[in-house]
């Protein structure tokens, strides 16, 4: 992959070349002189139709018949919002989170512009279920691995479905890969992005056609390298109740990351004549990842007692050296056969594997002197399986029958070996170096779809799912199983047959289960405060704890209510209003607590999940897509989009005032525009992306607090020809500096502290080319 900075740059180098020929060919008048020093010739007469026929070209037009993303979402009976091609293609963005970001209550982890796991509803932590053709993938894969261009479509369910599951407390997103479509499309993307230096191609090429009569086929192909440079800096102050004395530990620190991958995917589809159909579709992804980390630290004060809450640093200076690569494979197909008049049976099936492999070296060290090193090696296999069966019936009442069985399997087998000094560390040997968890998942469900009239749209759901996972953690057996029944219930009223106002309802039953490093992991132990060469570990402090995983964690369960209220425009577009509500039972959340450990002489600070109780979340969702001119006359015809969304929650076992649900902002904000000049081939757009401050009381003992996060983007696309165009954009034009923070206090001592970095504005030069 090293060789993909040479023909992205050289694509580019033609893309501009292209580009400026197209508009040398578009914009080169007639020579003046050599129309002068022509021999005259006959005039035609003005008024001669065929004369100007035989000079006029029939252009080719095409016509897609693909629904928009404001009808699909009108017609669901469930509260739907879909994105289409069209919209993803929009700002031109590079990965699926930048897309994701602008949609009504949705927010981003990580610092601004950088990207990072989605949250519906400002829920993090598995609250929002995230499926890529309406399945899972196996823990690891990450939707910035996924391209936009692989994209056909994005469906945002709020409230969950018997067919897409209800593991989703917060909402489903759906990511539907390109679809084998009968309109031919052969596109090539070229795309060259910069960030303090760094430069980030891609290439990305796209071909649908067909394969006979009854056959067609996709391929979507994107190769990218991705490098970054991240400062970071922290800042950990202990005051100490009884004596007033201060310590404050300062880190400065850089780390230089990079990543290649390849992804592939592709679908292979036939349709009979008499309405059956068969696909095939794989997908792959092969990346490789380095990072180099180095840092410094300073201590004002310390001392020497184990038992002080100020003890000294062992090290002054680290450095930190990763190199990972991993594969993914996966194939899935599916068969849809009918079996009669109105009724439909569809057989799927998935295969796929991970491999993957990370080795990692950490060098401490003490005024200039070596004072420890610890080498982490881990390899990692994960193999997964899944099969559906849905069987479907049109009936003449206009009622919609569904009835489905699902189940999945996943194993990972993991090896890992730790060596400090170049030893085994003797802390984590009776835990062993492998790792072997595996999950089933058996779900059953049916549904009904019909309407009253035309005004009335109904849909009753009930799906029943059981969860066994089963391993090894800490040297001993883990078996853990779960089972939910969800009922779901939606409804859709139309103020009257022609109208475009509606309400929709719905109330549901919804869960989260524990993912699999919640219930099995291996203890982790914290590096500032390790374990002696060939001893138990000492005492740590309650700011640096162990980690460790929890098999008797039980899922959480959510009642839920939805309702709002949707006017579609004219002229496209959609105003609308949603309120939400969630009664969550069984909540889990990270706790540090003094525990007694078979690594340690002594009791240790160790951070686990735990079932704490119950907890309440609502809030509210505006959104306005319209045209300006639909509003203000004589205004020009810029495309608006809008959303404010606002939450609240409360955890019952947590002291308030910020007793909120983990990572939740009080509200996130988009604007955004685009509009296409009638003077010149030239579109404009931008979008403001704002997230306030906010602050979260963890536990009894610790209070978070978050920065602000505002992202403004920008792009203009000059379009050259109906098969050229060339995009600049620019992300985050408004850096911000990123930090998180916390307040812990004990009985002893108050420690506070803040950790983040600045953030950086990313420059890209996008060429698109329908060849």
């Amino acid at each position: 992959m090293q060789l993909l900075r040479v023909p992205a740059a050289a694509a580019l180098v033609a893309c501009g070349g292209l580009s400026a020929s197209a508009a040398f060919a578009q914009a080169q008048p007639a020579a003046p002189d050599a129309a002068a020093s022509a021999p005259a010739r006959p005039a035609r007469p003005a008024d001669d139709p065929a004369g100007r026929a035989r000079k006029e070209q029939l252009h080719r037009v095409e016509v897609d018949g693909r629904a928009s993303d404001e009808s699909m979402r009108r017609a669901s009976t469930a509260s739907k919002i879909v994105i289409t091609r069209e919209e993803i293609d929009r700002y031109g963005d590079s990965t699926i989170g930048e897309v994701i970001k602008r949609l009504p209550g949705v927010t981003t982890g990580g610092r601004p512009g950088r990207g990072g796991d989605i949250r519906m509803r400002g829920m993090g932590g598995g609250y929002t279920q995230v499926l890529v053709n309406g399945e899972r993938m196996p823990p690891g894969f990450s939707l910035d691995q996924l391209p936009p261009d692989q994209v056909e479509r994005i469906e945002v369910l709020r409230a969950p479905t018997a067919e897409y599951g209800a593991r989703a407390i917060a909402g489903t997103i759906n990511i539907v890969l390109r679809e084998a479509l009968q309109k031919r499309v052969n596109d090539l993307r070229l795309q060259l992005s910069e960030e303090r230096g760094k430069l980030r191609p891609n290439i990305g090429w796209t071909r649908n056609d067909k394969l006979g009569q009854a056959g067609a086929y996709n391929i979507t192909l994107n190769a990218t390298r991705n490098a970054r440079i991240d400062d970071f800096n922290s800042t950990s102050t202990t005051h100490l109740l009884a004596t007033g004395q201060d310590s404050t530990v300062i880190n400065h620190g850089r780390n230089n990351a990079s990543n290649e991958s390849l992804n592939l995917n592709a679908r292979l589809q036939w349709r009979e004549p008499d309405g059956d159909s068969f696909s095939l579709q794989p997908f792959i992804v092969v990346s490789r990842s380095s990072g180099d980390n180095v840092f410094a630290q300073t201590q004002s004060a310390c001392s020497s007692d184990p038992a002080s809450q100020i003890r000294c640093l062992n090290y002054d200076h680290a450095d930190t050296g990763s190199r990972n690569r991993s594969a993914m494979g996966r194939l899935h197909g599916q068969w849809q056969h009918r079996l009669g008049e109105g009724t439909r049976l569809e057989l799927r099936g998935a295969l796929g594997r991970m491999n993957a492999h990370g080795h990692s070296e950490r060098e401490e060290s003490m005024h200039g002197a070596v004072y420890r090193t610890q080498d982490d090696t881990t390899d990692s296999h994960h193999d997964s399986w899944s099969a559906a069966a849905k069987l479907s019936h049109q009936m003449a009442s206009e009622h919609s029958l569904v009835g489905g069985l699902e189940a999945e399997g996943q194993d990972l087998d993991q090896t890992r070996v730790t060596l400090q000094n170049g030893r085994p560390l003797p802390a984590l040997q009776d835990f062993g170096d492998n790792l072997s968890a595996s999950t089933r998942r058996y779900a059953y469900y049916a549904q009904d779809e019909w309407s009253v009239g035309k005004r009335w749209s109904f849909y009753a759901g009930l799906r029943g799912e059981s969860i066994e996972t089963s391993g090894s953690s800490a040297g001993n057996p883990v078996r853990n199983r779960s089972s939910v029944w969800t009922p779901l219930l939606h409804a859709v009223w139309k103020f009257n047959e022609a109208s475009r106002d509606q309400i929709r309802a719905s109330l549901t039953r919804s869960y989260r289960s524990p993912n699999l490093q919640d219930l099995i992991a291996r203890p982790s132990i914290n590096s500032q405060y390790a374990c002696p060469d060939n001893a138990p570990c000492g005492a740590n402090l309650i700011n640096y704890p162990d980690r460790m995983g929890n098999p008797d964690l039980k899922p959480e369960v959510a009642r839920g209510l939805e309702l709002a209220y949707e006017n579609y425009l004219s002229l496209g577009g959609i105003l609308s209003v949603n309120a939400f509500y969630r009664r969550i039972q069984d909540l889990i959340r990270v706790e540090t607590e003094l525990e007694t450990v078979s690594w340690a002489s002594v009791p240790r600070w160790v951070a686990r999940p735990r079932n704490i109780g119950g907890a309440t979340t609502y809030g509210v969702e505006l959104e306005a897509k319209f045209r300006l001119d639909q509003f203000m006359a004589g205004a020009l015809p810029v495309n608006v989009r809008s959303n404010l969304s606002l939450f609240h929650s409360r955890v019952d076992r947590i002291p308030g005032p910020h007793n909120t649900l983990d990572q939740q902002p009080r509200g996130t904000a988009n604007l955004g525009f685009d509009y296409r000049l009638r003077s010149l081939p030239l579109t404009l757009g931008g979008d403001l992306n704002y997230t306030p401050a906010y602050q979260i009381q963890q536990t009894e003992l610790q209070l978070t607090e978050l920065d602000k996060k505002r992202v403004a983007d920008a792009f203009a696309l000059w379009t050259f020809s109906p098969t050229l165009g060339v995009r600049v954009s620019a992300a985050n034009l408004a850096p911000l500096d990123y930090f998180t923070g916390s307040v812990i206090t004990t009985d002893k001592a108050v420690i506070t502290s803040r950790s983040g970095g600045p953030s950086y504005t990313q420059w890209q030069v996008r060429c698109e080319m329908k060849i």
